[in-house]
This record gives structure tokens, C-alpha cells and sequence, in this order.
């Protein structure tokens, strides 16, 4: 059994009650992504343990019934999730709430600007890896830039050696490949 399919009830009273916003939906990410003149307002999906119902500048909205969360304390900045365990706590005068004043900040152009990144230097065995191998230099050159510190990033962020050497092969074949790290997950 998918989450999904653990979730049907829930996720159906979920896109139910979208169908009164007025919102576009579309899908993106693989899920219902639901749109105001352009911009992604909110999304829901099913996952192990709850369903989420997720702001993409939740951290805008008043939260006056204390309910949202952070997917991600300390790494997600606008992003806010509501979560739901049953259909009876799927409150759909409430959701409206919250629905409406997503809406309104949207249309008020209340957005959450990404910090810049910090430069990231290298690591020696991805270094390395292109010095040898010209072919996967010119392909890794040929990415864009935020594709390029994805890869860096990926390597970097291991903590054994053996790991950023075994990260290093996996991801060799999708730089000459021309894709991104994370593209398998972008709708297309």
C-alpha cells in the first residue's frame, strides 16, 4: 500500500475543498500544485505517517489556530505544512482561512528571497575526477551552474571518504549524461 493509497479519504476531502479556492491546479513535483496568477499558493500529498498541506509562503500567514510547522526546522525558510493524521481533522472552514490569506499575501507580493549561497570550493575527488577524465570535464562544464554546486554539494556533504568517493561514481554517469542531480524529480 502507497501512501496515497493510505490516504485516499483524506487527500479527496483535501482536493475537494481546493476545488472552492479559485486556484489553477497543475501538477508539479509529481503532485497537485495549486496556482494564483502564476504563482504556487499550495500543495498537498500523503506520506507515511500524516498528509501535509503545504504553503509555499506559509510563513507569511498569521496561523492563528497554531497549526502550521516547518517541514524542515532549521533548512526550510518559507515553506509551512499543516498536517493531518485523519479526515475528521480536515477542517474545511478553517483551510478556506488559510486558503484566502495565502491568496492575499500573493497577490500583496509577500515572497521569501532566497539568502545568497555561500561560494563552494570544490572537493578534491570531484578535482580530481575532472582532471583524469576530459570528456566528464567538459560535461560537468556544460551544466549550470546551480547544477554544477548541486554535484559539488552532494560530494562535500558526506563525511567518509569512502562515501564522497562512492557518491563521486554514481553521479559520474548522469554528468555526461547532461542531467542534474535532481532532474528525475522535475516534471517535464
Amino acid at each position: 500500500m502507497t501512501s496515497s493509497d493510505k490516504w485516499q479519504e483524506e487527500l479527496g476531502l483535501l482536493h475537494s475543498i481546493m476545488q472552492k479556492t479559485g486556484l489553477v491546479e497543475t501538477t508539479k513535483w509529481g503532485g497537485p500544485v495549486y496556482t494564483h496568477k502564476g504563482k504556487n499558493i499550495l500543495s498537498y500529498g500523503g506520506f507515511k505517517n500524516h498528509i501535509a498541506l503545504v504553503f509555499f509562503q506559509g510563513v507569511f500567514l498569521k496561523d492563528p489556530y497554531k497549526v502550521l510547522q516547518s517541514a524542515q526546522d532549521g533548512k526550510t525558510k518559507a515553506m509551512r505544512q499543516w498536517r493531518f493524521t485523519s479526515a475528521g481533522q480536515i477542517d474545511e472552514k478553517r483551510i478556506l482561512e488559510y486558503v484566502k490569506e495565502a491568496i492575499r499575501n500573493a497577490e500583496e507580493g509577500k515572497q521569501h528571497k532566497p539568502e545568497k549561497s555561500e561560494p563552494i570550493s570544490m572537493p578534491e575527488q570531484l578535482k580530481d575526477a575532472l582532471t583524469q577524465d576530459k570528456t566528464l570535464k567538459s560535461a560537468f562544464e556544460a551544466l549550470a551552474p546551480y547544477q554544477q554546486r548541486l554535484y559539488m554539494e552532494h560530494i562535500a556533504g558526506a563525511k567518509q571518504e569512502s562515501t564522497k568517493h562512492s557518491r563521486l561514481e554514481k553521479i559520474k554517469p548522469m554528468i555526461l549524461q547532461g542531467v542534474g542531480l535532481h532532474d528525475k524529480y522535475k516534471n517535464s
